[in-house]
């Protein structure tokens, strides 16, 4: 099949969507429901009716854009990303593969293919954890893994609800009509910038994903006694920073005690109360995630954390308020969605390499409904969520092929 991608548009598009930004550069800060998100949406939205595609939201606000195919009742083969962004982000996570997709489908399009099964771009719902704390909420939703009551529960850090935030963007749609069933997709392909360093060490083009980390998040409350830094001596002292800190390298230790190269753990809150220099810190917030692409690992090191926690505060007497906020299943990308890369990749001859992704993305979640798979691109420096994160238009255009062709082969 003769394919040319319109470069010109995926850089009109890419700029397009980094231009809306919560916060001035340098950087994008994109929270979902926020204004900027809303903005980026209706440019996407006006891209896909240009492309001649049907679009849906659901009450989240998970956008569905089908290029119908020959046979519309056959399961459609999708792919897509998200556009929200953490403070200060890049401009090139997740919205590489929304653009991506769209301009995958349009260049089939112009290629005059005609695919059997439906194709369908997902825009995802807050992929980042910014608003409410929690990634991934719209394929969470969507495979199930968050119920409405659950959705319905969730808050902002000032308190606001999701209820009230999807409202006043006007997602009303009922949240138990989210869930999408399983076998929904044909398959699933989320095309990605690596956020790591080896395909750029290696001088690799692609990276053809085989599994995807399984991610869980401790939030950890810790409660001692202030006072003043001059007043109370030392072994009167109950400073949940101390606690804290102590915490934080057990949470270090705990990692590199799995006997898996592949568990990483970050305690990546550390917020302390009341905040003054002649002040004992008396209260602690910390967020700590753990994660692995094997379950076991993973879980060895949540339990060693959650041993090592309950010692250190039995000892500075401090009390603690320990919660699991998820402990999500790792996933393995489906064979025959990775044949269908690799066997791309050799039709184009682009040189691939398997790998691992630690961190996740939807894929992780649409893997529970349908046969998934992803392909990564370099990113400079393994640079990503910072406003110097860049992909090379090269890059993209050869992720962009090996989509465009893979997404034929898959929906054929």
């Amino acid at each position: 099949m003769n394919l040319s991608l319109d470069s010109g548009a995926m850089v009109a598009d890419l700029a397009a969507i980094a231009a809306h930004s919560d916060t001035p550069g340098p950087g994008v800060t994109r929270l979902v429901y926020g204004a900027a998100d809303l903005r980026a949406r209706a440019y996407l939205r006006e891209r896909c009716r240009e492309a001649g595609l049907e679009l849906r939201e659901d009450g989240l606000g998970n956008l569905f854009a089908r290029w119908h195919g020959s046979e519309p009742e056959l399961p459609a083969v999708a792919s897509g990303s998200h556009i929200d962004a953490i403070p200060h982000a890049g401009r090139f996570d997740g919205v590489v593969g929304v653009i991506g997709a769209l301009e995958a489908i349009r260049a089939l399009q112009r290629a005059g293919f005609r695919p059997r099964h439906s194709i369908e771009l997902i825009l995802f719902t807050s992929e980042e954890p910014t608003r409410f704390g929690i990634g991934c909420l719209g394929s969470r939703a969507l495979s199930g893994a968050l119920s409405p009551e659950q959705l319905r529960g969730l808050h902002d850090s000032e308190g606001r609800s999701l209820e009230s935030w999807r409202s006043e963007a006007q997602f009303v749609a009922p949240l138990e009509e989210v869930r999408l069933p399983v076998g929904s997709y044909a398959a699933f392909i989320e095309v990605h910038i690596e956020q790591g360093p080896l395909l750029e060490a290696e001088l690799v083009p692609i990276g053809v994903v085989r599994a995807i980390a399984a991610p869980a998040t401790l939030q950890l409350r810790l409660t001692g006694q202030t006072g003043h830094a001059g007043a109370v001596l030392m072994p009167e002292r109950r400073d949940a920073l101390l606690a804290g800190a102590e915490i934080a390298l057990a949470v270090e230790s705990a990692a590199l005690s799995t006997g898996s190269p592949h568990t990483v753990a970050t305690t990546g809150i550390f917020q302390i109360e009341p905040g003054a220099v002649n002040a004992i810190p008396g209260r602690a917030t910390l967020a700590i995630d753990v994660r692995d692409i094997a379950a076991a690992p993973r879980d060895q090191a949540l339990a060693t954390i959650r041993s090592a926690i309950e010692s250190i505060c039995g000892r500075r007497h401090i009390e603690y308020d320990l919660h699991l906020l998820n402990a999500d299943p790792p996933a393995s990308c489906h064979p025959d969605v990775i044949e269908a890369i690799i066997k791309t990749c050799d039709d184009l001859s682009l040189p691939r390499m398997m790998m691992v992704s630690r961190a996740y993305h939807d894929s992780l979640f649409m893997a529970s409904l349908c046969p998934t798979a992803m392909i990564f691109i370099p990113c400079r420096g393994g640079v990503s969520h910072r406003p110097d994160e860049e992909a090379s238009l090269e890059h993209i255009l050869q992720g962009t092929a090996l989509l465009a062709h893979t997404l034929a082969r898959l929906s054929a």
